[in-house]
């Protein structure tokens, strides 16, 4: 018994930990995202903080024992994808829907 109490201390121990971690990983990302030379760095900064969102999420679900959290980290990840994808499109394009002439 008092292993397992032990090693549930450990995992919301380094959930706390792994949330700091991400957030402040976040918060230099927004930094570069803000203050980027050039447009594709921001885009992948853009990219890195929608990922370190779904860590939050994932963390976060860890720590509550809730699995909500889990499916909401995976829609995140689909529409970060996907908003990535459409970014990168229009900076090398310049357009997003293709018009037929």
């Amino acid at each position: 018994m008092a292993t397992v109490a032990a090693e549930a201390g450990l995992l919301n121990a380094a959930a706390d930990v792994g949330l700091v971690v991400v957030s402040g990983l976040c918060v230099l990302c927004s930094y570069r995202a803000i203050r980027g030379p050039t447009v594709p760095d921001r885009v992948v900064a853009l990219d890195t903080i929608a990922t370190n969102v779904v860590a939050i999420a994932v963390l976060f679900a860890l720590k509550t024992g809730r699995g909500l959290f889990v499916t909401v980290s995976l829609v995140l990840a689909i529409i970060g994808f996907l908003s990535t994808v459409i970014v990168a499109k229009f900076v090398t394009e310049g357009d997003i829907i293709e018009r037929r002439e």
